[in-house]
């Protein structure tokens, strides 16, 4: 039996009771204040009662195959611009005096401007005496209890949506407000447009009665007196609040520019410190959201639309994005900021990389055709779109990146997205926003790219995010290979982690797993000069990197971490009421895992190796168009697998054995260790080898892996040897292939064309007093990469530099996220 977890430390509670009601669809109206480091404003929530998921139908709708119920279903629409009414007058402050009412016996936690905290409490969940009501249990009234922590909630009430003009066109009973609302929801997909107009008048509709709530660690819960069950409960609520500029779903910084920023960072808690929601991933909705704030920031969103500002009084602007296919919340995302639209300096058509055309057995997965999910205007019915090889996109950034962005960035996007257009076909988002973010981003864009040893490649589902892609400042450093890698990184999660999403969250490989083993393929068809056996040696030098990385990962992690599907036989279950724990998901430690993206990574290696390339990927084609919309669990994509695969390539295969061997165990799988002990390195990785060997080169950079900057750093002291060896090969070849780069401004050369994290690991090494100064900016201006430099400094047991590693960490620990924080802090005290 597994021992019992910190809550408040490792597991992460999902406590929504999302099999009782789910939200279908969110209003955010929200001001950003800079000077005090809030959002604030009201959420809107349209639900529907569990006894109605199953009634809704279509005449192309068929069930999930993991799932029956509707709540595992997307919808994804064309892009259109639509115009929003928004009939609420914009004020910059709005005055909170409205008190909250307690229920009879409950202990009032309001503070002095009348609103209820998420209190923090040391055993995790607390517990409720209304938590074990979250159903139809006789005479007690029914919870709706929702995800939400570090959020002060002033107020909470029902929308009168019946005093909503025109409303009564929707509902033979104008009077029956839960009524309106499911025939609201129930609108078919052409009318998504008037949908989305009548959702943001709902909105702005006045109260009809204020609702009790209570708050604790983890949730918010709501009831309404005399409502017994989820059908009595209202089904469009209004929640005042304001976040807190501690919360850990934002992050309040400064961009490269020094001016002020923020946006959601992908973390741990995702996004129930941002608004109140619903976390479990079954809890599909769509959004739309109206974000005021000054007139000199740009507010990004994972929007469908591309917004533009509309100019409001006293020197502000409201930027307003929509979402129309069903999604958790955790794919919610926002930047606000003084980034600039970064455009190439000569735009021309001779700027989008040639395109082959399909094969015929590429170009048979590109028909238009009945999809698995329930109706709605889905881009893989279009010809328009299954033919667009090229999304609309965006790059926006900091002016003073302005130069790297169109060196390194802009000319990799177009021939990235095309190669994933030939892998997969049709892309299943209409549009893309890139941001380079601050320099405390705690990743290079989700995941460290390969040529950096994949030493960063970061877990964090909540970055999995539809329409925008963040990416730290370091992909930019003069290498395409970085640069292209990460971004097709990013690319392939529209396909697998958000178009097809895990059912379970313990199952991280099906999105990073895929997402690891595609950009390789999408960044060999995306170098187009590069010949295809020299495709082929590059993907097996990154191969050989990676089998090493996994073998110091399960050698120095903790054996129940390094599970693909800890969950076994009860992946996917959840309480009667919705509720679970996403196992590690609070632990800082697993941030800096790679095992689901490496053990996934070789398990989708070997698969097409017993396919065949051409068949794997004909089969991926099949999969995608399959289950796109759809939330998944493991077996769904091995069964189809298995299906596929002649009977004579199918020996020892089984889903039964695949789960034994590489998603249950933890350590090493068996098959692959065969297979790494029976394959020769290839010639690249042979060649990359002998240069090194020839050289003394080998203890020039003492580099330092990722597992050691946590509390197990020691043991890792005695394999730096090896460590070193291993990243001065990789750095030894990119140095080799790398191509030569024009210069063109000096301060671009001492920026970008330097390898600055090097420099600074030998001047650590060397104990070069003269250049501390070096090390003392590279981890206040880098914190993506500097985190591993920490490590390097307390290593050296020198007294200077331990110090010079706490007095820069003092500096910036307040603008780290929390689990790097976290962990540097391990490291240094």
């Amino acid at each position: 039996m597994d021992k019992k977890l910190d809550p408040s430390r490792d597991d992460l509670p999902l406590v929504a009771n999302t099999s009782h009601i789910l939200v279908k669809h969110y209003v955010l109206d929200l001001d950003v204040d800079f000077e005090s480091q809030v959002i604030e404003g009201t959420i809107v929530l349209f639900l529907e009662s569990g006894n109605r998921f199953k009634k809704r139908s279509s005449s192309t709708e068929v069930a999930c195959p993991s799932e029956s119920n509707e709540a595992c279903k997307f919808r994804m629409p064309e892009p259109c611009q639509i115009p929003v009414t928004n009939t609420k007058t914009f004020s910059s402050k709005i005055g909170y005096n409205d008190f909250v009412i307690c229920g009879k016996g409950e202990k009032d936690t309001s503070g002095k401007d009348g609103n209820h905290d998420n209190q923090e409490q040391a055993s995790g969940i607390s517990s409720s005496k209304y938590c074990c009501d979250t159903g139809n249990h006789g005479s007690e009234e029914f919870l709706l209890v929702l995800d939400c922590c570090d959020l002060s909630v002033l107020k909470v009430e029902e929308v009168d949506v019946a005093a909503v003009p025109g409303i009564e066109k929707f509902t033979r009973s104008p009077k029956l407000r839960n009524q309106i609302v499911h025939e609201l929801m129930a609108l078919p997909a052409d009318r998504w447009r008037e949908q989305l107009d009548y959702y943001a008048r709902c909105s702005q509709a006045p109260g009809c009665g204020e609702l009790l709530f209570d708050t604790d660690t983890w949730s918010l819960q709501i009831r309404k007196t005399g409502a017994q069950t989820a059908t009595d409960f209202p089904h469009a609520i209004r929640i005042q609040y304001r976040t807190k500029p501690q919360g850990r779903s934002v992050t309040w910084t400064s961009d490269q520019s020094g001016r002020p920023c923020v946006y959601t960072v992908g973390s741990p808690i995702n996004n129930r410190a941002l608004f109140p929601c619903q976390e479990p991933p079954v809890a599909m909705s769509t959004w739309q959201a109206t974000v005021r704030a000054a007139a000199s920031f740009v507010v990004l969103m994972s929007g469908e639309n591309s917004a533009k500002p509309t100019q409001l009084q006293e020197d502000y602007s409201s930027w307003h994005y929509y979402v129309t296919m069903p999604m958790p919340a955790s794919t919610f995302t926002i930047a606000v900021g003084s980034w600039t639209e970064m455009k190439p300096e000569i735009c021309s058509s001779n700027d989008v990389a040639t395109e082959r055309s399909f094969s015929p057995s590429e170009a048979d997965f590109r028909y238009i055709g009945v999809c698995g999910h329930m109706e709605y205007p889905c881009r893989f019915q279009k010809a328009s779109a299954t033919t667009q090889k090229i999304i609309p996109h965006r790059v926006f950034a900091p002016a003073c990146l302005k130069g790297a962005c169109q060196e390194t960035l802009l000319p990799l996007i177009p021939p990235c997205l095309s190669a994933a257009h030939s892998v997969l076909g049709t892309h299943p988002f209409s549009r893309l926003d890139i941001l380079i973010v601050p320099a405390n981003f705690s990743s290079l864009g989700m995941a460290r790219s390969l040529i950096y040893l994949e030493w960063y490649d970061l877990k964090t589902s909540s970055f999995c995010i539809p329409h925008i892609v963040f990416l730290s400042q370091s992909t930019l450093t003069g290498m395409s290979q970085l640069c292209g890698t990460r971004l097709c990184h990013e690319i392939a999660h529209a396909w697998f982690g958000l178009a097809i999403g895990a059912r379970d969250w313990t199952e991280e490989w099906l999105s990073e797993g895929f997402a690891t083993h595609l950009e390789d393929v999408f960044w060999a068809k995306a170098q187009q000069q590069l010949a295809p056996h020299e495709a082929r040696e590059q993907q097996e030098l990154r191969a050989c990197l990676r089998w090493r990385r996994l073998q110091d990962e399960v050698q120095n992690s903790p054996e129940e971490m390094q599970v693909l599907r800890p969950n076994k036989e009860k992946t996917g279950h959840v309480s009667d009421s919705g509720s679970s724990v996403i196992r590690h998901g609070l632990n800082p430690e697993k941030v800096f895992m790679q095992v689901h993206y490496l053990k996934g990574y070789f398990l989708l290696r070997f698969l097409a190796k017993r396919l065949g390339e051409d068949t794997y990927f004909s089969f991926l084609r099949k999969f995608v168009h399959t289950f796109h919309g759809q939330l998944i669990l493991s077996q769904d994509f091995l069964q189809m697998l298995l299906e596929n695969i002649p009977e004579e390539k199918r020996p020892e295969l089984s889903v039964g054995n695949i789960f034994r061997d590489w998603l249950e165990s933890s350590g090493i799988p068996q098959p692959l260790q065969r297979e790494r002990q029976a394959l020769a390195e290839c010639g690249l990785a042979q060649q990359v080898s002998a240069e090194v060997s020839a050289g003394d080169a080998v203890h020039a950079f003492p580099f330092l892996p990722p597992r050691a900057v946590g509390p197990a750093l020691h043991p890792w002291r005695g394999a730096r040897d090896r460590r070193r060896r291993r990243a001065t090969t990789v750095a030894k070849w990119v140095r080799v292939n790398r191509r030569p780069r024009k210069r063109k401004r000096k301060d671009r050369e001492e920026v970008f064309e330097k390898v600055r994290h090097r420099w600074c690991e030998l001047i650590v090494k060397h104990k070069y007093t003269k250049a501390y100064r070096d090390v003392e900016r590279f981890l206040q201006e880098d914190q993506a990469m500097g985190i591993y430099l920490y490590g390097e400094l307390m290593l050296s047991e020198d007294p200077r530099q331990q110090h010079l590693a706490r007095r820069c960490f003092e500096l910036s620990r307040e603008q780290m996220d929390k689990s790097s924080a976290e962990v540097v802090a391990e490291m240094l005290f």
